[in-house]
């Protein structure tokens, strides 16, 4: 069978495809890969369907790798059994040059105070990112090595319409309005659309520099977080604090009109040519210069993230408000770095006009090569299917990436001198949820590893959310981060109503929503923010069977249906991918036992090997 193969990379304009096409055979296969400007990575297509993605960091073990994703690009091929000879096409999730004319123009108009920040930003464009096209052949050329290279043409998709692609060709709906929000992509910082069929229009955008995403991380950075990295600290941060700054940033930063757009006050800020996002006027305004990372997050800084995140919250509901009188639609689509505040997305879910609103595992630009590669696919290919994953068994929890069969594990295993036993799996359960009854804390490596920022139970770390102590042990001992981060419960999907204010039926596989908890149910404080909230993930049968059945066997030693899940890594470190890598983390943290597939090592206790 000769394969018809698309690449998806975040890079550029569509183009049209060549003409001489050939098809042969039922199979279209399209990768998707985002790379050199955050968090890059690679997804494969198999008839429209999403088979294999994952970003470069869980390979290089670099956080938001933004590098050329190799590894991710040979892992989604390998998966397929295919190679770069038989792609068709390239689809990046960028135009670069309409970006470029962004730079250009930006500082052009803010000449000459932007210089040192030009100076700065110009060689690395000047030397591969002003011409993408060649720097994408020459890694592709360099990825095959002795093998045949990749003959056809590089494709480069909208920023947004990469976003948009990946909520509505993943979502469950038929026809649906689509809201995307980032900190920019080549000049479009929020767009409001509409999804039928095969079909995505976009039709109405905001242009940078008024960015409600830019908005919050010059917020995240004031407040001593990293831009790019530390929003969901920030997020994490504001119910400790009170909104009272939310009048003073919408009388001076920030003006929101009927029609759901607004405008940024840009003498208060600095990100269009500066080094710093916020302005000296920034600062005057709230009184406290910047906070060094490191120094102690006081009353001022919790208020500061309380008011942000309240009005960040308050113009997403106008954007969505003004979204469903234009489109009359029954259901909204989310995507864009802005997505991943699932704060907002609770309350867009509890007050937006919308009866149900979806978002992706991965909203945000990792996200955007799978976007890529669906919108090119969906162009060219008038037999692609309009959903890219039509039934909940085959999403699998976004189980994207690499797996390890028993044999690998124990490999590696032996290679690393590491003492295990291997369980049949109705015993390895059993003894599992015993332990995480009596309080251990377990690493869970499991299956394909999940793509997006969250662990879904592929590389999570569980225990008992019922702990008083449970959540400042693993932020400090395992993890390694700030006390104030809260965790996430994973909850049986038919017991999810008895904990937290939801209806019956109500699912989250994504843990995209931050949701109430019902103050009459049993309390679970290691999974209960200081708002009395929480981000929740639903898992039943047809999910992740492992997952569930632990699940049920938790419920079983204890009567509570739900477990803590946080992500198998430490601070400033991926989230695990292999064998090895979760063995490493497991000894620097202070797990008390690991499980990988059938293997089970107990840092207390060892077993001897079989």
């Amino acid at each position: 069978m000769i394969l018809r193969c698309v690449v998806g990379v975040n890079f550029g304009p569509i183009v049209a495809l060549p003409l001489d096409v050939t098809l042969i055979g039922s199979m279209t296969a399209i990768l998707g890969i985002s790379a050199y400007f955050h968090d890059s990575a690679a997804a494969l297509s198999v008839d429209g369907h999403i088979v294999a993605a994952a970003q470069q960091e869980r390979f290089s073990r670099i956080k938001n790798d933004a590098e050329f994703p190799a590894e991710a690009i040979s892992f989604c091929l390998d998966h397929a059994g295919i190679g770069l000879a038989v792609l068709q096409a390239v689809a990046y999730y960028e135009k670069p040059l309409r970006k470029f004319d962004r730079l250009l123009e930006t500082y052009v108009a803010t000449a000459p105070h932007g210089f040192p920040s030009f100076a700065a930003a110009m060689p690395p464009w000047l030397t591969g990112k002003a011409n993408l096209r060649k720097t994408l052949r020459r890694q592709l050329d360099r990825l095959a090595g002795d093998r045949a290279r990749y003959p056809g043409v590089i494709h480069f998709v909208d920023h947004h319409l990469s976003h948009a692609a990946a909520a509505f060709y993943l979502s469950p709906f038929d026809d649906a309005a689509i809201l995307t929000c980032d900190a920019v992509g080549e000049w479009t910082t929020t767009s409001l659309g509409v999804g039928n069929g095969r079909r995505i229009d976009l039709v109405r955008r905001m242009k940078f520099p008024h960015s409600l995403g830019l908005l919050y991380s010059a917020f995240t950075q004031y407040c001593g977080f990293e831009v790019n990295s530390g929003e969901y600290k920030l997020m994490g941060l504001a119910p400790f604090g009170r909104p009272e700054y939310l009048d003073l940033i919408k009388a001076n930063l920030v003006r929101c009109f009927a029609d759901g757009s607004f405008r940024l006050n840009l003498d208060h800020f600095d990100f269009a040519t500066g080094f710093y996002m916020t302005g000296k006027k920034f600062h005057r305004l709230f009184g406290h210069p910047p906070r060094d990372p490191g120094s102690p997050i006081e009353t001022f800084h919790r208020d500061v993230a309380a008011s942000i995140q309240a009005a960040t919250e308050e113009i997403m509901l106008g954007s969505v408000r003004h979204l469903h009188a234009l489109t009359g639609k029954s259901s909204l689509c989310l995507s864009g770095g802005v997505a991943l505040n699932c704060v907002a997305n609770g309350r867009l879910q509890r007050e937006s006009p919308f009866a149900e609103v979806d978002v992706p595992p991965a909203p945000g630009d990792a996200g955007g090569a799978v976007g890529a590669a669906l919108i090119l696919d969906r162009t060219l290919n008038r037999h692609a299917p309009h959903r890219a994953n039509r039934n909940r068994a085959d999403w699998k929890l976004a189980r994207l990436g690499p797996s390890f069969d028993r044999e690998r594990v124990t490999q590696d295993l032996d290679q690393l001198r590491a003492e295990y036993e291997c369980f049949a799996w109705p015993e390895l359960c059993r003894l599992v949820a015993r332990r995480l009854a009596k309080g251990q804390i377990v690493g869970w490596m499991q299956g394909a590893m999940e793509f997006g920022p969250r662990a879904l139970g592929g590389r999570s770390i569980l225990a008992d959310p019922r702990g008083e102590g449970t959540q400042n042990r693993i932020n400090s001992a395992i993890k390694f981060r700030e006390s104030f981060r809260p965790f996430a419960p994973i909850v049986l999907a038919d017991r999810v109503h008895e904990y937290f204010d939801v209806p019956r039926g109500y699912e989250s596989p994504f843990m995209s929503f931050v949701v109430k908890r019902n103050d009459n149910a049993s309390p679970v404080p290691a999974v209960t923010h200081v708002d009395g909230t929480s981000r929740i993930q639903t898992v039943d049968e047809s999910d992740d069977r492992r997952l569930f059945e632990l699940l049920k066997g938790f419920e079983s030693e204890t009567g509570c249906p739900m477990l803590v899940n946080t992500s198998f890594n430490v601070r400033d470190e991926p989230i695990v991918c292999s064998p090895r890598d979760a063995y490493a983390c497991f000894l620097q943290t202070g797990l008390d036992a690991l499980v990988i597939g059938d293997a089970l090592i107990d840092k207390t206790n060892r077993q001897g090997r079989t």
